[in-house]
């Protein structure tokens, strides 16, 4: 199958997180699939727009191949850069409120996770084509910090090296007034978090024609 963009994801091994979260979501980017949703009133619409992504950490953001790159030479970079990557833990994983989004973050020391996602955006980096012109400004919208902005420019995207901030999203935009809602809501089906939050494994994911994510490989961090 064709991809229009690429990323590399963190994602949970097989077990009862990676079930609910595709549960939760709808979709499987593993399995390259829709499930089931959880039988949970206005579920769908929560989870809208994290839905095509799939249950995932993100560690480098989608891009485009850069032009003389292919599929083949990226996976070849991965695979070696996976290789050498030592892998990184937590103390954990906790519900979190993000703004107005919920997610699972780490809990204790994040220097780690932060050395693998800045790898593989800095390792990878020659197979990302430069971001468009109108990529550039809807990110600008975001008000970025001069910082984020000099990111941007360097890495075309504003929330990386020292502004990343690894998380697992299970929500889209919610009202302020369905925060406490959702929380509990996810609570109650979330199954027992891992402690400590151990990210051994990185994967290589397409984005389809039809806009979803899908797994193209899983690497382990074998530094």
């Amino acid at each position: 199958m064709p991809f229009t963009r690429f990323a590399i994801y963190y994602l949970p091994p097989e077990g009862a997180l990676a079930a609910f979260g595709a549960a939760w979501l709808g979709w499987d980017c593993v399995e390259a699939r829709t499930v089931p949703s959880l039988d949970v009133p206005g579920l769908d619409g929560a989870t809208k727009t994290p839905r095509k992504y799939g249950f995932h950490g993100t560690l480098k953001p989608p891009f485009r191949l850069a032009e003389g790159k292919d599929l083949t030479g990226l996976q070849d970079a991965v695979a070696q850069m996976a290789a050498n990557c030592t892998p990184a833990q937590s103390d954990g994983l906790a519900l979190t409120a993000l703004g107005r989004f919920l997610a699972l973050t780490p809990v204790g020391d994040m220097s780690g996770i932060a050395r693998v996602a800045a790898t593989c955006v800095e390792s990878l980096d020659a197979f990302r084509a430069p971001a468009s012109e109108a990529e550039l400004a809807r990110r600008r919208n975001a008000r970025l910090s001069d910082r984020q902005e000099e990111l941007l420019e360097r890495w075309g995207y504003p929330y990386v090296m020292d502004q990343f901030h690894f998380h697992m999203t299970l929500t889209g935009r919610l009202l302020v007034d369905r925060i406490d809602h959702w929380t509990k809501t996810a609570l109650a089906h979330l199954p027992p978090l891992p402690a400590p939050f151990v990210m051994d494994e990185v994967a290589l994911v397409g984005e389809r024609e039809d806009g979803r994510f899908e797994v193209i490989q899983r690497h382990p961090l074998a530094g």
